[in-house]
């Protein structure tokens, strides 16, 4: 089956005449989604009103905390609506202001993905600074995943010089940095786990790992106990269950472990039963801290001029995988969920100038 949605009619609001697509959310999933829960909506820009603007996006997020908002349920975040479009992280150029903080021209970050035009109050839009990164690093490195990474070492697990540190999803868009920003922060050995070998390979190649570990290879708790036959201080949690399972086991005593996704259980439609040997956070005393990176914003003041400087001298590795136009959105938010993406997972909906 196409993982492209459907495509039906849309009557828009009264604007400019800008021709637009939106993705809308057409079903909720029960379980894994597919194409069906998807729809694209032909409409037209509306007109920004007094303080607002107008953003032509040209690359838009698809991230995994996303499933959890296609059902209905109460959480940190509203679920999205039946019948509206979608939204995520964004960035684009603003082609028309009625907000002189914001002028024609400039490019901005803010929160209306999933569509091709997006109006919005000049204050959710941030205008970045694209002679120091490409725009689209706002949405990976220079964006959230960045700043959960360096957040997640830096206060919800602190790394300290000498640590071994075990990172799952460690070649996705939070992965890729966090082995980077866990050696930095001076850890000894670091450890990741991702799906396949040739992520497994990239992960010491190109991002900063010791050792790369293959969990679709053989059980993630022996994989560990073998490269860190000493144990690990420190663990990075994106995927829960038995990854979370096989760290609770290798870490030392007092050793800590931001939590900061759950990928594996996103698509459950049931309970998902917990770690069989939860008992080891108390007789180790581990701290086990959750982290939602909205909580942590002020941070980006503190991150943004490290990584652009690590960016600029070239010790900081990153990688997209790039799909290309709104009618791709699903697809490439669907492989996301199943693990095809290395680094940041991005679609790209119109080029920077034309």
């Amino acid at each position: 089956m196409s993982d492209a949605p459907i495509l039906v009619p849309g009557t828009g609001s009264a604007g400019p005449g800008l021709t637009s697509r939106e993705i809308r959310l057409a079903v909720r999933p029960q379980g894994e989604p597919g194409p069906e829960n998807f729809e694209l909506v032909g409409t037209t820009a509306p007109a920004p009103g007094p303080g607002q603007v107008l953003v032509r996006n040209t690359w838009m997020s698809v991230d995994p905390y996303m499933r959890g908002r296609m059902d209905d349920r109460e959480s940190y975040i509203p679920p999205f609506r039946v019948g509206a479009a979608l939204d995520g992280g964004a960035v684009g150029e603003v082609v028309a202001s009625e907000a002189p903080s914001v002028p024609v021209g400039a490019t901005v970050s803010h929160f209306l993905g999933w569509r091709e035009y997006a109006v919005l109050d000049a204050a959710a839009a941030t205008v970045v600074d694209t002679a120091v990164a490409p725009a689209e690093a706002y949405l990976g490195v220079l964006g959230i995943p960045g700043l959960t990474a360096y957040v997640a070492l830096t206060d919800t697990a602190p790394v300290r010089p000498g640590d071994v540190v075990f990172v799952s999803a460690a070649a996705g868009a939070v992965g890729s940095l966090a082995g980077q920003f866990a050696r930095r922060l001076g850890a000894a050995r670091v450890i990741g786990s991702a799906g396949g070998p040739e992520k497994a390979k990239r992960l010491v190649e190109e991002f900063g790992y010791d050792a790369g570990l293959d969990y679709r290879a053989d059980a993630i708790g022996a994989q560990l106990a073998a490269a860190a036959p000493d144990g690990i201080d420190v663990y990075l949690d994106n995927v829960g269950t038995d990854h979370l399972e096989a760290a609770l086991a290798a870490l030392h005593v007092g050793g800590r472990v931001a939590l900061v996704g759950a990928i594996s259980v996103y698509n459950a439609t049931a309970p998902v039963p917990g770690p069989t040997n939860l008992m080891l956070a108390l007789t180790k005393r581990l701290s086990l801290r959750g982290m939602l990176v909205t909580d942590h914003l002020d941070r980006f003041a503190e991150y943004l001029p490290l990584a652009a400087g690590w960016l600029a001298d070239g010790t900081l590795r990153t990688a997209t995988t790039v799909r290309e136009g709104i009618e791709a959105a699903p697809g490439a938010f669907l492989e996301m969920l199943r693990g095809g993406n290395v680094g940041k997972m991005l679609v790209r909906l119109a080029d920077e100038a034309r």
